[in-house]
């Protein structure tokens, strides 16, 4: 049997030894490579490093698992800041803005959002960009816009409608001389003042639980309806329904008002009145409502402005 010691003093047998070892550990080991682009893929580096195994178990791996424990800052912004106020919005995209940003409007006047894309295509160089780091601001809409949206087209007892109109009067506004013009000639009917309506609210209550004598449409376009007591109004008159009155009202939390006009609608069924509103155009007023902000965002970021959705996903 060979000495190992020996064997490790020959000079012959020492070379062997260290060759063989180099050999195992280069058939072992691993080493930074680099992997060409060499199909030339737009959008890809040239080249990029790799961890290059070899062995019994050859692989290529990437090498930024390996750095990115290490990691001191992101390798770009990505990421949608939501802001609650339109100054908010502004300010963030002021802060964020390049060259290539662009802001975009959803116009759905259910819910309207603008959004601004940070890293939007760089048209200068005709390279596309991420589109990954945002900033969002979602119109929040106000408690009373979305009690009178919910209730549009709804039917009501007469009670509950004239308790109705009583818990939001202070959402009515009287018509100025345009708009008394303008709907009373579009509609055929009287438009009707806040005092009115709450005139004809407390006449409801009067008569909550009397049943309707008749129901009849003046000249004028209003609606009268008398009840079989003689107690008909709070006067004792017959009630005259006008066919129209005005929301003064801000649709967005901490925002404008904007003036919308609101048809009033009523049915006589078996002896009682169902009640109706209905909103007229709400999406004209909103809509409108988004485009002025919107010029608005323009004005104060320079950005380049557009109603609709981006093409690649948040």
């Amino acid at each position: 049997m060979t000495d190992k010691n020996a064997i490790a003093a020959d000079p012959k047998h020492a070379f062997d030894l260290n060759t063989a070892a180099w050999l195992g550990a280069k058939a072992e080991g691993v080493e930074i490579a680099t992997l060409a682009n060499s199909a030339k893929v737009p959008g890809l580096p040239e080249a990029i490093p790799v961890l290059l195994k070899r062995g019994t178990v050859p692989g290529i791996e990437a090498l930024d698992r390996l750095f990115e424990p290490y990691r001191q800052h992101p390798a770009r912004k990505t990421g949608q800041a939501v802001a609650q106020t339109f100054e908010a919005f502004c300010n963030l995209t002021v802060r964020h803005q390049t060259e290539h940003s662009a802001i975009f409007a959803n116009m759905d006047w259910h819910k309207p959002t603008l959004t601004t894309i940070i890293d939007y295509h760089e048209l200068a160089e005709g390279h596309p960009n991420f589109g990954k780091h945002r900033v969002h601001y979602a119109f929040p809409l106000s408690e009373e816009w979305q009690k009178w949206v919910a209730g549009d087209g709804a039917k009501m007892d007469q009670a509950d409608f004239a308790w109705f109109l009583e818990d939001r009067v202070a959402e009515l506004s009287s018509p100025t001389e345009d708009e008394k013009l303008q709907y009373e000639r579009d509609f055929a009917t009287t438009i009707a003042t806040p005092a009115q309506l709450v005139e004809l609210s407390r006449g409801l209550q009067v008569n909550v639980e009397s049943k309707v004598k008749a129901s009849t449409t003046l000249q004028s376009g209003e609606g009268q309806i008398a009840w079989e007591e003689t107690h008909n109004g709070a006067d004792g008159k017959p009630l005259k329904v006008p066919g129209i009155f005005m929301l003064n009202i801000a649709p967005f939390f901490m925002g404008e008002k904007v003036r919308i006009p609101v048809r009033l609608r009523y049915r006589p069924a078996g002896g009682k009145v169902v009640w109706f509103y209905q909103i007229y155009r709400p999406d004209q007023f909103i809509t409108q409502h988004v485009r002025d902000v919107l010029g608005e965002a323009r004005e104060k970021t320079g950005l380049p402005t557009y109603e609709g959705t981006p093409e690649m996903a948040a």
